[in-house]
Formats: structure tokens, C-alpha cells, sequence
């Protein structure tokens, strides 16, 4: 079988080193936040470039706390995508703010198009829009250029929803460096990711890294007294000594996502109606996942691989406007949102991790053709 994603094979390939921080923490006594968590941060935010990283719980509370960080809540509209995971419109629900969900363009993220398009119909008597939040989805980079320069004209907060695209960029510069702060999950199964769960916040604005300190832990800025409202939400130390020995081979797994990704698209170039991910022109994409458009197809061809003992996942099966629990709670932008419904019926996640290797894709790649 060959598996879709494998975070075993992730631990297995670092295993002394992961043994060995887990071994330290435990042996240090220090259980909650400290110095691994410190450590942690400052050598993500270099990893970044940013000034600041602050590690919590999950990448949905790094949302969360990103969005209350920029004083985004209750009365407050952000622009996100629907094709995503749930968790982007969760977070802006939980911190209070009403999320207004756009189409997605050929690279499926954001459409800078139908942003400035739904911004510039903005129904009056409408919550203000505050803030827009575009995922960098799969790994692949947003058109970051056009959407700060619609976050700019329309004064709106950009925030980015990084949580699949660690060390993506688009023109020379990181993505997560565009925005004012930008929100990174460290699930197992992420570029970067921990044995448990684990989310991180970058951002170079002092005072906005002061809140997220301060909301991660109860509103503290001193222990015990709480001087805002906050919430607990605290990366184990446990998962920050891994994370920092992950982090180390970051780079290196990157370099190999792309050259499996490069594998594929060569393997697969010329398939009659089956579309290969499309790179935006100055992106240098990290493949968290590398999506194929199936369309009509789609179905048949994640059976007939799953005969083939070859694991594929739909990302994602129902865009969130269409889950029972969003169903008419959401806005939805002007025009609609007919490319992301469409990209649910027709979108197949291929099996890509760094520890896959070159034969399995071969594997797959010939499964594909004969399906095909």
C-alpha cells in the first residue's frame, strides 16, 4: 500500500534526534511553556523573518488568536475562501467576526478578482469588512501582489492563512511575510509538523505580539492576573523539541516535495483532461499536497488507484458554505462561488511526503496512466 501522506515515516527518518529532545524535556521537569516553546519560537521566526513567533495550541487557535491579536471580533467582516479547510471560517467565527467567503482562481486560492469585485459591491447595512484572510492552499502560493494591493485600498487588515505553505514563496519573498501577521498550523501530517498538534503566529508588529503572548495564557502579563480576556491555548514543550529537530530538515524536505511534485507533473504531462497544479508565475510552491484535477473522472480514478493498493484524500470533499453546521450563517461574495463547488466534485490528492520514494512514484504515476 502506498500511503497518501505517512507522518510515522517523518519521525522514523529523525527518530535518534526526536528520542533524544523528548528524553531532554522530560528529564528537565519543565512541562509547560519554557524554555523548549522559546527556543521554538525564535528559531521559526528566523526561519521566517519575522520578528516574532508565538507558539499555541493548534493552527485554528493561531487564527483565533491572530484574529483577536489585530482587534478583530464581533461587528467585523473578514473575506476568506470556502475552499479550505473548515478550520479558516471556524477561527473567524470563534473570535466573533462574520466571514464573507469569495471564489477561488485556476491555483485554487483566493480570486484577487472576486475579492475587489465583492469589495467594491459591498452591500451597506452590512457588517464593515475588517480584515481578509487568503490561504495559501496545498502549498501553493496566493496572488499575494493584487490581494495586498486590494487590502490597501479598501484599508483592510490582511492576514494570511499559512498553515499548508511553510516556506513558500512568491516573488523572492516568504509567503507569511506579506501580511500583517500570518497563522501556521503544525498538525502531523503539515510541512512542518509536530506528533500531536501544534500551531505558531509570526508577525513584526511589537504590540501585536504582545497580545497574542498575553491571549494565549488567560490574558496574563503577570501570572495569575488576568489584564484582558484570553483563552489557554499553549504549545506542549514536548512538541517543541521536536518541532525544533524537524525544523532543521525543513529546507531538505521542501527540496524533495518539489521534486516528487516535479516527477508527477513530467510523469502525468499530457493526460487528456487531466489538469496538473498550476504554478502562478514567480511562486516557488512547497506541495504540501499535490492536487490533480480529475474532473468528471474524479471518483473512478480514486477507486481504481484504491484496487491498485494507492491511498489518495479529496481536499476538500464540501466546501464550507455548503456544511450543515455554515449553511445560511455565511455571506458569499459576488458572483458566487462556481469554481470552488466545482473543484470539490473534481480535486485528488496524489500520495507526496518528503520519505516517499522516487519507485512509489513511479508506482503511481503508472497507476494513473492506465487508469487514464
Amino acid at each position: 500500500m502506498i500511503p497518501q501522506t505517512n507522518p510515522k515515516a517523518a519521525y522514523l527518518a529523525q527518530r535518534d534526534a526526536i528520542d533524544a529532545a523528548i528524553k531532554r524535556v522530560l528529564e528537565n521537569g519543565w512541562y509547560i511553556q519554557g524554555e523548549e516553546v522559546a527556543a521554538f519560537e525564535k528559531e521559526f521566526a528566523a526561519y521566517t523573518g519575522a520578528k516574532h513567533a508565538v507558539a499555541c495550541a493548534s493552527g485554528t487557535d493561531a487564527l483565533i488568536l491572530a484574529l483577536r491579536s489585530l482587534g478583530i471580533g464581533s461587528g467585523d467582516a473578514v473575506v476568506t475562501v470556502s475552499h479550505t479547510a473548515v478550520a479558516t471560517v471556524a477561527a473567524i467565527e470563534l473570535a466573533g467576526a462574520t466571514a464573507v467567503l469569495v471564489d477561488t482562481d485556476e491555483h485554487w486560492t483566493m480570486s484577487a478578482q472576486a475579492l475587489g469585485a465583492t469589495l467594491k459591491a459591498w452591500p451597506s447595512g452590512a457588517p464593515k469588512p475588517k480584515a481578509v484572510i487568503p490561504v495559501h492552499l496545498y502549498g501553493q502560493p496566493a496572488a499575494m501582489t493584487e490581494i495586498a494591493a486590494i487590502a490597501e485600498r479598501y484599508n483592510l487588515i490582511l492576514l494570511e492563512d499559512n498553515a499548508q505553505a511553510h516556506g513558500a514563496v512568491l516573488n523572492g519573498r516568504m509567503v507569511g511575510r506579506w501580511g500583517k501577521a500570518a497563522a501556521y498550523s503544525l498538525y502531523p501530517t503539515k510541512n512542518l509538523g509536530a506528533i500531536g498538534d501544534g500551531g505558531i503566529v509570526t508577525t513584526d508588529d511589537d504590540v501585536v505580539a504582545e497580545m497574542l503572548r498575553a491571549l494565549r495564557e488567560y490574558g496574563w502579563r503577570e501570572r495569575y492576573i488576568s489584564a484582558i480576556a484570553g483563552m489557554n491555548s499553549r504549545l506542549d514543550p514536548l512538541q517543541a523539541a521536536i518541532l525544533r529537530v524537524k525544523l532543521t530538515a525543513l529546507p531538505a524536505d521542501t527540496a524533495r516535495r518539489q521534486a516528487i511534485a516535479a516527477r508527477y507533473s513530467a510523469g502525468l504531462a499530457g493526460l487528456n483532461g487531466l489538469v496538473l497544479p498550476k504554478i502562478r508565475a514567480g511562486a516557488a510552491p512547497v506541495y504540501h499536497l499535490y492536487v490533480v484535477d480529475a474532473g468528471a473522472r474524479r471518483d473512478e480514478l480514486q477507486t481504481k488507484l484504491k484496487e491498485k493498493g494507492i491511498g489518495t484524500l479529496i481536499h476538500y470533499p464540501v466546501p464550507v458554505h455548503l456544511q450543515p453546521a455554515y449553511q445560511g450563517k455565511i455571506a458569499l461574495g459576488t458572483g458566487g462561488l462556481p469554481n470552488t463547488e466545482r473543484a470539490a466534485k473534481s480535486v485528488l490528492s496524489l500520495p507526496l511526503f518528503p520519505q516517499l520514494p522516487d519507485s512509489d512514484v513511479d508506482t503511481v504515476i503508472a497507476a494513473v496512466k492506465a487508469v487514464w
